[in-house]
């Protein structure tokens, strides 16, 4: 498997892995809440850049993250039928969110909380996690997508 989006990857994963985005979670986290925080992640990424120049490359780095997503979906221990199936309803997840926040910079505070409440829903301080992706929104859209591309962490 090509490696070249690794590092996009791995960014990811690791604002995904922010300890601060599951401390208003009503139960201990698990790997569907951060599966759903990953895919918030990178639905914001797609949004960011997101033109003609990169369809090539965001479409490599789509391929990419979900190979990778099915690969950790087997490493758990599902079987191939669980699986498609599970992939499937990731990647429905994953277009509703990249739907819902196609327009997030023109959104008002509240249009973005119901937003963000339709993915985390299980989540208490959604105020908190609307920040934190309004400024996950701006850090991404003051970067290129080259710097991505290029660098092993962007944190």
């Amino acid at each position: 498997m090509n490696k070249k989006y690794i590092h996009i990857y791995n960014n990811l994963i690791n604002y995904t892995r922010n300890k601060d985005l599951y401390k208003n979670l009503d139960r201990g986290d698990n790997f569907s809440d951060r599966l759903t925080l990953f895919l918030l992640h990178f639905s914001f990424f797609l949004k960011n850049y997101k033109n003609e120049e990169n369809k090539k490359i965001l479409q490599e780095i789509y391929d990419f993250n979900f190979r990778q997503l099915e690969l950790s979906i087997r490493e758990i221990g599902y079987g191939d039928q669980s699986i498609n199936k599970k992939m499937k309803d990731y990647i429905n997840l994953f277009h509703s969110m990249v739907s819902e926040i196609h327009f997030w910079d023109d959104l008002s505070k509240s249009d973005k909380l119901k937003k963000i409440s339709t993915f985390l829903s299980d989540f208490q301080n959604k105020e908190e996690l609307l920040e934190y992706f309004d400024l996950f929104n701006t850090k991404l859209s003051k970067k290129t997508l080259n710097s991505y591309l290029k660098s092993v962490s962007n944190q």
